[in-house]
């Protein structure tokens, strides 16, 4: 209860401050697009800017590769990605600003009785060396391999970590991370890759390397299968009024305790 309190009255006084003076609500509005993986933390970050100065927020979950494309053309003022920028997108005028880190959290049906994989283990898994669950103490069943499309952040963070670049053995790529987690709780021999702050409770988050994904275990780095958010901006383009506001606030210390109810780890101190 303390800590509910405190969060809400540093939201009232940080974004009255933003609001700027008097009971008088700002107009205007800021536009972001990208990652659909950080659509729990940036819609929570949204809803308290946008109630609290008036000014219209608006999220696209189109994925990080055409949030960084958005922002490339000038078609919104912040995008999302749940990746690092890539050296070409940085030498094309981009700049990236972590705002979070989040767990990838490795999910299986309920009824899978496996709990424990390594990376190697995840790695031979996606790559088809390992096709049967019996094979590392699970059901005498096929592995149904459940990924996302190419160009999402969260794919280049999972391949990138397990080194299975252009080796992965899918049975379906998705489109976002609702349908990997639907997919997976609908099939018991399915396996999927999920950002940890959107997993629910109709899959299982297996631990990797003995290691459950939490928000203590992000930020030591001791759960490995881990990537950060990334806000985009353009070089040499300024951000209108309201979208350095919003900028501004989201990567305060203030915005910190939204952020950790979001499930993911601020990558600004408190």
């Amino acid at each position: 209860m303390k800590k509910m309190i405190r969060l809400m009255t540093v939201t009232l006084l940080t974004l009255s401050m933003l609001a700027g003076c008097g009971n008088a609500k700002a107009t205007g509005s800021v536009s972001t697009d990208g990652s659909t993986s950080m659509e729990k933390v940036i819609g929570a970050l949204g809803e308290a800017f946008q109630n609290y100065t008036g000014i219209s927020f608006t999220y696209n979950p189109t994925g990080s590769g055409s949030g960084i494309k958005a922002v490339q053309e000038g078609r919104c003022d912040i995008g999302l990605s749940s990746r690092d920028l890539k050296a070409e997108e940085k030498e094309a005028g981009l700049n990236g600003t972590i705002l979070a880190y989040d767990g990838i959290a490795i999910i299986v049906n309920p009824e899978n009785p496996v709990t424990d994989l390594s990376v190697e283990t995840i790695a031979k898994i996606y790559t088809g060396e390992i096709t049967n669950w019996s094979e590392i103490g699970g059901n005498d069943a096929e592995i149904v391999l459940i990924g996302r499309e190419a160009g999402s952040g969260t794919r280049d963070g999972f391949e990138s970590i397990t080194d299975t670049e252009e080796l992965c053995k899918y049975r379906q790529e998705l489109t976002s991370t609702g349908d990997v987690i639907t997919t997976v709780s609908q099939n018991p021999g399915a396996i999927g890759y999920a950002s940890v702050a959107s997993v629910k409770d109709t899959v299982k988050a297996v631990t990797v390397n003995g290691v459950a994904p939490t928000e203590e275990t992000i930020k030591d780095g001791s759960y490995v299968v881990q990537r950060p958010f990334v806000l985009v901006t353009k070089s040499g383009v300024e951000l209108s009024d309201e979208a350095f506001k919003f900028f501004t606030y989201i990567t305060s210390a203030e915005a910190c305790d939204i952020i950790s109810a979001a499930g993911v780890v601020p990558a600004y101190s408190e």
